[in-house]
């Protein structure tokens, strides 16, 4: 498991329901992996957020791939309301940050997690969306991320 560390402004934390709140709703999430090499590699993603897991879909292929494989520990980071405010030099922000491991699914979980994908992005598209990851299913890939610690932050 990973170790949770307390956030350094614990008069910004959010409760937990309300940081996995932030991760359902969310439009796109942030995806961070370390490689073989130890580099950091961050890249956004579409998503999808259910009882504690994440499902994301990607090429079959690519660093985002090779760092898993290296490495399967990640971090997923959604950034919800923001608001500059220039007077005070701040921001109104909230954002949540999921850890855990990540690893590619297949069968009918694979089909499960694009349809949940479809479910969230393109709901009035259903029949068609079905058709379409017909087609595509054996040209893309899905992960799992099993979300071992989930945190969040708010100025509002």
């Amino acid at each position: 498991m990973i170790p949770a560390r307390p956030p350094r402004r614990a008069d910004r934390e959010i409760p937990t329901a309300e940081a996995e709140a932030l991760l359902t709703a969310g439009t796109y999430g942030v995806l961070s992996t370390v490689g073989s090499d130890g580099l950091p590699y961050a890249i956004p993603v579409s998503y999808t957020y259910r009882e504690r897991v994440i499902y994301v879909h990607c090429a079959p292929e690519g660093r985002k791939l090779d760092n898993l494989a290296a490495n399967p520990a990640v971090s997923f980071c959604v950034v919800g309301h923001t608001q500059t405010l220039p007077r005070h030099f701040s921001t109104e922000y909230e954002s949540a940050i999921a850890a855990g491991t990540a690893r590619l699914v297949d069968g009918d979980e694979k089909e499960r997690a694009l349809v949940a994908l479809l479910e969230k992005y393109s709901p009035e598209f259903m029949a068609q969306g079905h058709k379409y990851i017909a087609g595509k299913i054996e040209r893309v890939a899905v992960l799992r991320i099993d979300v071992e610690h989930v945190s969040g932050k708010a100025r509002r």
